[in-house]
């Protein structure tokens, strides 16, 4: 593992712990050139899974993608970084679960939204609307009374 200080190729594991659940190792590391230490994470390399979005192109999934509109729906809202990590997490364990290599975008959607509403009704409600393409108020306002009938 090279060192992203200074690029010397020799480095010394001082701690190893399982992460994320126990699906990745985090090792911390110190550089055996300039002596800084770093941190990895060891993870299994798995074949990528494909997005096919609503006007049938495919792309891969990138969980960078749906935390950043996790973060936009949170935004100002009591949820912490690590609960939106988790809730990627956990989405992306269950789509891997399956056999299948290609899942639709409709399909994550509905994930997300099944556990953000856990979540924080509010940060549910702002993502349903862009995730939906609610267009006027009454939509909205459909939207809230569906989720204030539900247990």
């Amino acid at each position: 593992m090279r060192c992203p200080f200074c690029g010397f190729s020799e480095s010394r594991v001082l701690d190893s712990r399982p992460a994320e659940d126990g699906y990745s190792i985090r090792r911390r590391r110190e550089c055996a050139g300039c002596g800084r230490r770093f941190t990895t994470y060891e993870r299994v390399d798995e074949p990528p899974l494909v997005v096919v979005k609503k006007d049938g192109r495919r792309e891969v999934f990138n969980r960078n993608k749906l935390v950043a509109g996790l973060v936009k729906a949170c935004q100002k809202r009591p949820v912490s970084m690590s609960a939106l990590e988790a809730l990627v997490d956990e989405v992306e364990r269950a789509l891997r679960s399956t056999a299948e290599l290609e899942v639709s975008s409709r399909c994550i959607g509905e994930m997300v939204m099944e556990r953000l509403r856990v979540l924080d009704e509010v940060a549910y409600v702002r993502f349903a609307s862009v995730y939906r393409e609610f267009r006027d108020v009454q939509e909205f306002l459909q939207e809230i009374q569906r989720l204030s009938e539900t247990p």
